[in-house]
């Protein structure tokens, strides 16, 4: 047996009477990012996610379409996994419950917990949520518990499975290990719910056919619940004779974590466990439940037309963005509310001007300074134990599954770094030659890029793509190849080459809900926010028992980070007026008329709603594709832009770094050649040709300094 710790953990498989939303991203983002932590700490871990493709309701939904269950259940399964890769989910394995390695198991389970006796044949009338394939002990006529809807009455031959001899073994397993149901909460109402008294469960149906036969009695399918919850060992090996399977089998159950949503505790904490302990199986170490996601107090539901699909995040902010809110915002095994304008708030503070701020200013100074090469220094002391405290306390709070505060904590020393930059002022010594100089700016920008590496190291399982970017921009590799164990400070090697910069999360535009909520009216003929608020009717996770691939998926491409308005002209500076106006010639009250030729006159109301500044040029390069186009990073201070300047065949590109210029703050972003650009730089325009020179100033003028 391997020396290397395992860990295996399963997301719900999901039920395919419905496309993927956000709610099924969310559990399965969660399990992504503890197994890509586990990975990084060195444990071999297995990701488990899939389908559940059985029961009454999906035979019912394939009739409506025209299809055969099969092959609707198919088209279905095809939309999670291919949302899943779109999203780079590291998952390991890819079950669904009409594969024939599925049904093996399931008929095995089913036949040992005959001869063990645990299982007899009788008959059940009844009611019946076909919604939720849950019998329901009630008189006919009456709402399901769950889900409100009206349970209908059924009477058929059954096997049934001897729930009721297990009443006090799992109050036993309760007491023993209060680590197996989480959060508390959940726990006390599984213990409440056996308490009242466990009846012996129908484990099959007759009525109709779509699900797993019973051995010897092929008219009986097995029920969904027990068909689905055995996917956990199915998916493993139960029910081969492969020693590859028997192999996996042994060593990684029983698993070590089933994340689920909370409405359906009960199938995991009460059936589950037993149908486990009847076979002689060991049960799960942890079952956690998360909490329900609302959208602006109001159900994701199919008949409204308001589910949120996953694609209108990545394909307008990228997957990160959606990872990210849903572990910062949300507390985990709480219920969270998600809506656009929150995701697009949360988005630019945190992400944008934080994280993908901050490491544009350091990595730009290394480049401007040194030559893209980390320089040697002295570490800051009071930054290394601001690092020390921030990777404690994130890994803390992650291992107790509270991703909100483990962020939280990692976030409040990405301000803690970008308050030492604004303190520290690099670019001020930037200027000086002297030794003292270079040897202080060298300990600022060293402790800079290590602590950038912790964040970005502590962050990967949340942030995988943004980091593995920025883990490769630090010029060291592959984060997938990062160890988290031994994460320490000093790792960082100085004359450590820095790779290719690019802006990592460009600021999102003010157009951005819109554009979210377009693409959603577009993809269902319904605007998202079109019902109204309903507390009652806020549910949106669908954790319900799950198409299959043994390979792990690697990290899917990168979708375009579609965040400006339009494609406009290519050139903002080129289209800019010939000159500035001295301040001293608007002041006039009076407008006499202009010649055609000439702009009209503003008043000094005008003047003053554009916002000038100094900034100094970090970073330049030329726009591939576009000759006339320069993408610009500019330090104003207590920021770093991304501009994009038509100005490349004026100057080059080289010539440009460390030198200031006037920009146009408060411009409006735009979208050049697929680049967000975020301001403007302000050029005279001379010549028949309109050749731009630059704005600049003959004195020293303090980056950030506003001109009035």
């Amino acid at each position: 047996m391997s020396d290397t710790p395992k860990f295996y953990i399963t997301t719900p498989i999901y039920y395919v009477n419905a496309r993927p939303h956000i709610g099924h991203a969310y559990t399965t983002v969660v399990a992504d990012a503890i197994a890509r932590r586990k990975r990084a700490l060195g444990f071999e871990t297995w990701l488990l996610t899939g389908t559940d493709e059985h029961g009454q309701k999906i035979e019912r939904s394939a009739r409506q379409a025209g299809q055969t269950p099969q092959e609707f259940a198919t088209a279905v399964s095809s939309q999670f996994r291919a949302l899943w890769d779109r999203m780079g989910l590291s998952y390991d394995d890819y079950i669904r419950t009409t594969e024939e390695r599925h049904r093996k198991g399931v008929q095995k389970l089913f036949r040992v917990l005959q001869e063990r006796g645990f299982i007899y044949k009788g008959s059940y009338t009844g009611q019946y949520c076909v919604s939720d394939e849950l019998y329901v002990d009630a008189p006919p006529g009456s709402p399901c518990p769950d889900c409100g809807r009206i349970t209908e009455t059924v009477s058929e031959e059954n096997y049934f499975f001897k729930l009721s001899a297990f009443e006090r073994k799992l109050l036993e397993l309760y007491e023993e290990n209060p680590q197996f149901i989480r959060p508390e909460a959940r726990r006390n109402e599984v213990i409440s719910f056996v308490r009242g008294g466990l009846k012996d469960l129908s484990i099959s149906r007759t009525s109709f056919d779509w699900g797993i036969p019973v051995p010897g009695d092929e008219k009986h399918v097995i029920y969904v619940w027990m068909d689905a919850l055995a996917n956990y060992i199915t998916a493993l090996g139960y029910g081969s004779d492969a020693p590859q399977d028997q192999q996996r089998i042994a060593r990684f159950w029983p698993a070590d974590l089933h994340l689920v949503g909370k409405e359906i505790i009960r199938f995991h904490c009460v059936y589950w466990p037993a149908f486990l302990m009847a076979a002689d199986l060991p049960v799960p170490k942890s079952v956690v439940a998360h909490g329900w996601l609302l959208f602006e107090q109001s159900k994701m539901s199919k008949s409204r037309g308001n589910i949120v699909r996953a694609e209108t995040i990545v394909e307008t902010l990228g997957a990160d963005a959606l990872r990210y809110f849903l572990m910062r915002e949300v507390v985990f095994g709480q219920d969270g509310s998600f809506s656009f304008d929150a995701l697009v708030q949360r988005y630019n503070a945190d992400l944008a001007n934080g994280y993908g701020n901050l490491t544009s200013r350091i990595l730009a100074m290394i480049t401007r300074y040194f030559d893209g090469v980390v320089p040697e220094g002295d570490a800051e002391p009071r930054i290394v134990a601001a690092a020390e405290n921030a990777a404690r306390e994130f890994a803390q709070h992650f291992e107790a599954l509270d991703f909100s505060r483990a962020l939280e904590a990692l976030w409040a020393f990405v301000a803690v770094v970008d308050g030492y930059i604004t303190e520290k002022a690099p670019w001020k010594l930037g200027a000086a030659q002297d030794a003292a100089a270079r040897g202080s700016l060298a300990s600022i920008l060293y402790t800079c890029a290590e602590a950038l590496r912790i964040i970005t190291a502590l962050a990967y399982p949340v942030l995988p793509e943004a980091t593995a970017r920025i883990w490769a921009q630090l010029g060291l590799g592959d984060i997938a190849h990062a160890d988290l164990k031994e994460l320490h400070w000093g790792q960082l090697a100085p004359g450590t080459k820095l790779g290719q910069l690019g802006p990592i999360f460009p600021r999102a535009e003010k157009d951005t809900v819109e554009r979210m909520n377009e693409l959603e009216t577009k993809n269902s003929g319904k605007s998202v926010e079109a019902e109204p608020a309903t507390a009652a009717d806020a549910v949106v996770s669908a954790p319900v028992p799950p198409e299959s691939a043994p390979a792990r998926t690697q990290v899917a491409e990168r979708q375009a980070t579609a965040i400006a308005a339009s494609e406009a002209a290519e050139s903002v500076a080129a289209k800019a007026p010939a000159a500035l106006t001295p301040a001293a010639s608007v002041g006039t009250t009076s407008q006499p008329a202009q010649p055609a030729d000439k702009p009209a006159m503003i008043t000094i109301d005008d003047f003053a709603k554009v916002e000038l500044r100094v900034a100094q040029v970090l970073v330049a390069e030329p726009v591939k594709g576009a000759d006339r186009l320069l993408r610009l990073e500019v330090n104003l201070g207590d920021e770093v832009r991304q501009i994009v300047a038509g100005i490349a065949g004026a100057y080059e590109p080289e010539k440009l770094i460390g030198r200031k210029v006037v920009i146009v703050a408060n411009l409006q972003p735009r979208k050049l050649r697929g680049l967000e650009s975020n301001g403007m730089i302000v050029a005279a325009s001379l010549g028949e040709k309109g050749k731009p020179v630059l704005a600049g100033f003959l004195e020293d003028v303090e980056i950030g300094a506003r001109l009035k």
